[in-house]
């Protein structure tokens, strides 16, 4: 639902410095509601359940309001009180009965506050942005004003001003009132056109390269016309990343390409759409027709997916002027006109917009100001926009959740030890990177006597710990995994389980979930076992001191000796899984040196994979097979797996046109093809491009998600050519291994069952959730990276690397410089200087710019520096210096593809 003030909406008490006060637009001016200044507040039940009804995120911050004891807000159950419930009269709406409650209420209230003897009598203010409900109170004796009038009258607060959701959008079009969008069809024509075919329902993605194109993810599970392009203003219509949009499909002689074009939208030219139409025919070109994909246009909003955008104010140049653009983070999101008094101040800051509305004539949505985060470029700042770009819950733990901990000095009781093996006496170690505290897994290998090999694999018990249904419980699915940035970690659990009680560390006892394999000597499983355990681990090392005492001519102690048995049969295994068609991908990652004093990265490298990571791998890939197949054995209908769906033939165009280039053939029918001709692309002269294929491959996937194995019957997983897979190594970062654990538990007979574990439905939903956070702590990751590498920069200068170019697009190329493992665009136009001639051949690829052609995988030499220019997008800009062409420029592009 589009968010108009205007519109009926809910209502509570506010009792405040200046009398009491009813609000009537909870859910959209909730950012005034949230406001320090703001206190003492009642709000009634019949608000609560109807904000409930419409926003579950709107009500929540309600009910966080409620629960901080600093705001004094308070719930008043007004529908179970005998003077204030009311019955819905004979033809009288749900809506009028509401009005009807809450003004009953307001007048019982200022009846119940004449009662009180004080000194200064307080009344109550009604506000509400439905006229006709203002009326109705003035015309029964009750003070009301809208609620623009009541905060403009709060002149020791201005500010509060700039907070106020916009209550029309009549007074903030564009004085032109020319139409640029067409009208949305109502949601009720829009629910009759897509039963009867006539409209498609999707998710709306807009693209970070191009502001003027999007797809639309259609729901359903029919292939075909599954993703459909959208491209020119009229045609995207006013959707906004992420919104629930009806599309009607073109017909075929209007569909078109994917565009290689990259466009920004720089603001400039906000009422010339004469402008945009000239940019939008630059989308246009003579394609091979198997390129042409479904095209549609928006038709209809079905749900916004509106939330508060970080960003910057690009201040008017025209001098006093209150209407001013803001500039989101996030290249997806349109820019937002918002008034404010504040620009002086905002100027150069972080701040959080909310949108309001997007009327037909205007070019950009209207919204207002949210909350001031602090400078750009500020370390802190910058973190706390990233966390909140993508939505990674990082307040600090409540006092609730923290309540559920167990109380400290904690011991291993005789109730503990009642399911549980006792594996104390095992050489068990860790391996882990450098600094890792929240210690997951730990291996042990040794001889039995029959001449077999035991393998074990013990995982924290987390979920003894953490008991289903409780706040702790609530808060960890909420979060759903733990993300590290480059310098801090955004915990799943509180720090007393992730880095203490449940960490595996050295010689200290500690309870654990084993799987545990007898062997043969050829890595071929011949028994398997799950027990609840405890163990006391014998060391925790890093993967370097790991491979010290693997290759140490010297060292033979039971931990080295069980470290070598492990290496000799991972590697066994590893070999087993590539032979069945298992796919060894590549991704540069990157590792930051940190200043001790400054923090700021004084080095950056490329992360160097030693064989003891893969040792680690292979015993975690293979107890993630073991406890999936258990899991579905004991519980066909509610397992929690995890699938990495094959990827759309189309989705390997690029790589297989970039390996002929290079006169190699890459078969892409199946994993095993794939994986076999990737073995096989290599060249003497040029060793990196296997690297390079592999790189291109990973672009190629699909994202692997977790679903409920009763409510889908594909398993397969890609990427590692598993019939079937789930996560239980990492429960102290990632909350699907905690309910994988809760499940083996049950079907071993360690822990007892309870309703949600088998509810198919509520499995299907949390794995949604999983889904989306896993997601957005990879994006956050990587924009930590990012804007790390922006730091570093800052501080090198201008650096000059070899680089090689990974993708050709129409006016630039895209390269990855090995060094650095960093990812940039390298542009050949530049705004008011003359574009050189370029001619791109999406068929090699290749891209010639005046008389230098450049294909994908040539090796280039660029220079690499910070542009501060733009403050509110600070990028890494890349320009050509071998092979020297007539004329370059460059910008920073996302570090890496969305798709993996």
């Amino acid at each position: 639902m589009e968010q108009d003030c205007s519109s009926k909406t809910s209502t509570g008490f506010l009792p405040y410095e200046h009398g009491s006060q009813s609000f009537r637009s909870s859910k959209h001016q909730i950012d005034i509601l949230e406001d320090p200044v703001i206190k003492n507040v009642i709000v009634l039940q019949t608000v609560l359940q109807e904000v409930r009804n419409r926003s579950a995120p709107v009500y929540k911050r309600i009910r966080d309001m409620i629960q901080n004891p600093e705001k004094h807000f308070y719930s008043f159950t007004n529908e179970h009180h005998r003077e204030t419930y009311i019955e819905q009269g004979r033809g009288e709406s749900s809506n009028d009965r509401n009005d009807r409650a809450i003004r009953v209420a307001v007048k019982w209230y200022n009846e119940h506050l004449k009662k009180i003897e004080a000194e200064e009598k307080i009344q109550v203010i009604f506000l509400t942005n439905d006229r006709t409900n203002k009326e109705k109170a003035l015309e029964e004796g009750i003070t009301a004003y809208t609620c623009e009038e009541y905060i403009k009258s709060l002149t020791a607060n201005p500010d509060l001003v700039d907070r106020l959701a916009c209550v029309s959008d009549e007074g903030k079009e564009i004085e032109s009132g020319k139409i640029i969008f067409p009208e949305h069809i109502p949601l009720s024509k829009l629910q009759q056109g897509i039963k009867s075919g006539l409209y498609l329902q999707g998710t709306y993605r807009a693209s970070r390269d191009n502001y003027l194109e999007a797809t639309v993810w259609v729901h359903g599970d029919a292939e075909e016309n599954k993703e459909i392009i959208i491209q020119g203003l009229k045609h995207l219509n006013r959707a906004v990343h992420e919104d629930i949009v009806a599309v009607e499909l073109l017909p075929k002689d209007e569909w078109v390409a994917l565009s290689s074009v990259v466009l920004q939208d720089d603001g400039q030219n906000e009422d010339d759409i004469e402008i945009e139409e000239e940019k939008e025919n630059l989308l246009k070109t003579s394609v091979n027709k198997d390129m042409l994909r479904p095209t549609g246009k928006v038709v209809g909003i079905i749900k916004r997916n509106w939330r508060p955008f970080c960003g910057m104010l690009s201040k008017s140049q025209i001098k006093e002027a209150r209407r001013h653009l803001f500039t989101p983070a996030d290249r997806r999101i349109p820019r937002i006109r918002i008034e404010t008094r504040q620009a002086d101040t905002l100027e150069g800051q972080r701040i959080i917009v909310a949108i309001d509305g997007w009327p037909r004539n205007s070019r950009y949505p209207n919204g207002h100001f949210v909350k001031n985060l602090g400078s750009a470029g500020d370390k802190e700042t910058e973190t706390e926009v990233l966390l909140l770009e993508h939505d990674v819950p990082h307040q600090p733990f409540s006092q609730v959740v923290l309540s559920f901990l167990p109380k400290m000095p904690w011991s291993i009781t005789e109730q503990d030890m009642k399911y549980r093996e006792d594996l104390r006496h095992l050489y068990v170690c860790s391996v882990d990177p450098p600094g890792c505290t929240d210690i997951d897994d730990a291996l042990h290998c040794r001889e039995v006597e029959n001449g077999n090999i035991e393998v074990g694999v013990h995982i924290a018990d987390v979920s003894h710990f953490i008991r289903p249904g409780n706040a702790l419980d609530e808060e960890s699915v909420r979060r759903g995994t733990t993300v590290y940035l480059c310098e801090k970690r955004i915990d799943m659990v509180p720090e007393l389980l992730s880095s203490n009680l449940c960490s595996l560390r050295s010689n200290v006892d500690r309870l654990a979930f084993s799987c545990i394999w007898e062997m043969n000597h050829k890595a071929e499983i011949l028994k398997t076992r799950f027990t609840k355990s405890i163990i006391n681990s014998k060391a925790s090392l890093t993967y370097a001191e790991a491979q010290m005492r693997i290759d140490s001519a010297t060292m033979n102690d039971e931990i080295t000796t069980s470290l070598r048995g492990l290496n000799k049969l991972a590697k066994i295994l590893r070999k087993r899984r590539i032979d069945n068609g298992a796919l060894t991908l590549s991704s540069p990652e990157v590792r930051f040196h940190m200043d001790s004093e400054t923090h700021d990265p004084i080095d950056l490298q490329t992360k160097e994979l030693k064989e003891t990571n893969s040792m680690v791998e292979e015993f975690m890939l293979l107890a993630n097979v073991s406890v999936a197949q258990k899991i579905y054995e004991e519980f066909p209908e509610f397992a929690l797996l995890r699938k990495h769906p094959a990827p759309p033939p189309s989705n390997y165009d690029i790589l297989v046109k970039a390996a002929k280039s290079k006169n190699l053939e890459i078969k892409t029918d199946s994993a095993k093809a794939l994986a076999e001709s990737l073995d096989k692309a290599g060249s003497s002269t040029f060793p990196y491009l296997n690297t390079l294929l592999r790189i291109l491959a990973t672009r190629c996937m699909m994202q692997a998600v977790y679903f409920c194995s009763g409510m889908d019957n594909d398993f397969h997983h890609y990427g590692l050519a598993s019939p079937i897979y789930t996560h239980f190594t990492s429960p102290i970062r990632r909350y699907a291994d905690i309910i994988v654990h809760r499940l083996l538990a049950v079907a071993i007979g360690a822990d007892s069952t309870y309703p949600e574990l088998t509810d198919k439905h509520k499995l299907a939903d949390m794995c949604k959730n999983l889904n989306y956070r896993h997601k957005m702590a990879q994006y956050a990751q990587r924009a930590s990276v990012a804007f790390h590498t922006q730091l570093f920069f800052k501080n090198k200068g201008v650096v000059n690397e070899d680089a090689y170019i990974l993708f050709v697009r129409k006016n630039a190329v895209v390269v990855l410089i090995p060094k650095y493992g960093l990812e940039g665009t390298v542009f050949f136009e530049e705004k008011g200087k003359p574009t050189p001639r370029l001619d791109y051949n999406n068929e090699v690829p290749s891209l010639t710019v005046e008389d230098t052609t450049l294909h994908v995988f040539d090796k280039v030499k660029v220079n690499i520096m910070l542009d501060a220019s733009n403050i509110q997008h600070q990028k890494i800009r890349m320009v050509l210096v071998e092979p020297k062409v007539s004329y370059k420029v460059c910008r920073r592009k996302k570090l890496f593809s969305s798709r993996w």
